[in-house]
């Protein structure tokens, strides 16, 4: 089976209707709290700190809840501790 036989459309049969559905919740985010901006504020130096002397000179990365991974502090601590672990590699190399 190539690939073009897997996405490729199989005939109409009688009868049958095609229904696509697509559903988009806007949800607007809720503001962040004093403590949850301070939080998210040490991610941001964590990320600062973990992205001086690397060579990164952009990043562009998702979350998979909804929220843009800017405004995820968990997301910001972990793109640092991807740096920090490559940057460790590179200086063991």
């Amino acid at each position: 089976m190539g690939l073009r036989s897997f996405f490729g459309r199989r005939p109409a049969v009688a009868g049958e209707t095609a229904v696509s559905t697509v559903v988009i919740d806007p949800a607007v985010p809720e503001p962040l709290t004093p403590e949850q901006f301070a939080e998210l504020q040490d991610a941001w130096a964590e990320l600062a700190e973990a992205a001086e002397g690397s060579g990164v000179t952009g990043m562009h990365a998702c979350s998979r809840n909804g929220r843009r991974w800017e405004e995820d502090p968990a997301a910001v601590r972990g793109l640092a501790a991807i740096l920090r672990n490559v940057r460790a590699e590179n200086a063991n190399s």
